[in-house]
């Protein structure tokens, strides 16, 4: 095992290495998921402030503004898992990889890779059933059913099982994940 060397960089150093070019940012990197997600992220950030602004500033608060904030926080946070499950950056422990043969860890990998898939099936149709048992309920404050907040967490589950399979599809014929090679996923910037 390397000893882990740590060498003595200077304020002035340090305030150096924020002067360069800032990278480009590549739009085809971007799913149409990751858009999505942006329009309701904004939509929530602009509920909050409008709640903010009507409860402190007009002392006469809106209080449609936090259900649909809310709500808009479901969406962002299953949309934006989406985009996890595409470029493989949910919580994972890789570190087993690192000390196990690499024929077993290819096993466990892919073994990774078809629960994933299957929880995420088994996520479709819960959220399916869920959504059957709740179809009729009204939203609180706003006279719109609440069917299209678990509408959008059911749509959610399926590009994330799709989102699944294709990282399964990929994995297998790169002939690795990023459980086994994490090095191999980084990006470089700059």
């Amino acid at each position: 095992m390397s000893q882990e060397i740590h060498t003595q960089i200077t304020a002035e150093e340090i305030g150096h290495e924020f002067e360069g070019h800032a990278p480009t940012a590549n739009v085809s990197d971007y799913a149409i998921e990751d858009w999505i997600t942006l329009i309701v992220f904004w939509l929530m950030a602009g509920c909050v402030f409008l709640q903010f602004f009507t409860r402190y500033v007009l002392n006469d608060s809106y209080a449609w503004t936090e259900e649909i904030a809310i709500n808009c926080l479901i969406g962002v946070v299953f949309l934006g898992s989406v985009m996890c499950v595409r470029t493989s950056r949910h919580i994972q422990v890789d570190v087993f990889y690192h000390y196990m043969p690499a024929g077993l860890a290819r096993v466990l990998a892919t073994f990774v890779d078809i629960v994933r898939i299957g929880f995420f099936a088994y996520g479709c149709h819960l959220m399916w059933r869920y959504v059957d048992i709740v179809a009729e309920e009204q939203m609180v404050t706003i006279d719109l059913p609440r069917n299209i907040v678990f509408y959008s967490v059911l749509v959610a589950f399926v590009l994330m099982l799709i989102r699944a399979v294709i990282v399964f599809i990929a994995n297998m014929r790169r002939g690795y994940s990023v459980l086994e090679r994490p090095e191999e996923f980084q990006t470089v910037e700059g």
